[in-house]
């Protein structure tokens, strides 16, 4: 049976590389291994040494302390803990932080921002 910290950042691995957009096939290849073993990595089944762990942090552009988010007795950041986020959210939020135009993209976060101000003040 996986132990619970196995499956905690097998599944933080799996939302990152979904948020992402890449593939297990996509994800294995920059790790050298298989997309099973990716699989087994996200399932918990197999657990990921320290520097498959450093490897996969590269490959998914996070830093260590991500994969650790929400996990019981886990230091948490001040800002808010993606572990509580919907897949949907980090892969919107992904996707607005690769948005190339600076403008757009601070329009955005501030529409979001304003709309959230208005749903709290209602």
């Amino acid at each position: 049976m996986p132990h619970p910290t196995d499956v905690h950042v097998g599944r933080k691995v799996r939302d990152a590389r979904v948020a992402k957009g890449m593939s297990q096939t996509e994800l294995g290849i920059l790790l050298g291994v298989s997309f099973q073993q990716v699989q087994k990595y996200e399932k918990g089944t197999n657990r990921l040494g320290a520097s498959r762990l450093w490897a996969t942090a590269v490959a998914l552009d996070l830093p260590i302390p991500y994969f650790f988010e929400g996990l019981e007795g886990a230091p948490r950041p001040a800002e808010i803990n993606q572990a509580e986020l919907s897949r949907k959210a980090i892969a919107t939020a992904a996707k607005l932080h690769k948005l190339r135009n600076e403008t757009l993209r601070r329009q955005i976060i501030g529409l979001i921002d304003s709309a959230y101000e208005s749903e709290a003040e209602a």
